[in-house]
């Protein structure tokens, strides 16, 4: 088999589409949480606490001189790295939370019944010869 063959049945997989599928859609959805944190919820928040601009947090190490940039610690967007993953964790926790109780769902509703127990097959064999001597 050829290698280009291969790699044409290995890259047309379920899963391998599957999984880069859900990687494109993961990266669109960080983006919109990155979004939703950074416009929508830490600007409140920054409100609350005094008007601060947490992405704009940062310890100055070394102040700009000539053509050398400033050494900062930006800890500011790290505190939003951290609510933004927060976020989207719990976003994705939910969303397979939910799947999960429709797959359990469905695996109920499809199910066939248990088969009879020893004692259940017993008990009809013996009604049945009941109902043929009457």
């Amino acid at each position: 088999m050829s290698m280009l063959k291969e790699f044409k049945e290995f890259a047309m997989k379920g899963n391998v589409v599957d999984m880069a599928v859900g990687i494109i859609i993961g990266a669109a959805f960080g983006k919109i949480i990155s979004s939703v944190v950074s416009d929508v919820i830490m600007p409140p928040i920054g409100l609350a606490i005094g008007g601060v601009d947490f992405s704009k947090l940062a310890v100055t190490l070394k102040q700009a001189s000539g053509d050398t940039a400033a050494v900062v610690i930006s800890y500011g967007k790290f505190i939003q790295t951290v609510v933004d993953f927060t976020i989207v964790a719990f976003a994705i926790f939910m969303l397979i939370k939910a799947l999960n109780t429709l797959k359990r769902k469905q695996e109920e509703a499809v199910q066939p019944p248990p088969a009879p127990s020893k004692e259940q097959v017993l008990l009809a064999e013996i009604r049945d010869i009941l109902k043929e001597k009457r």
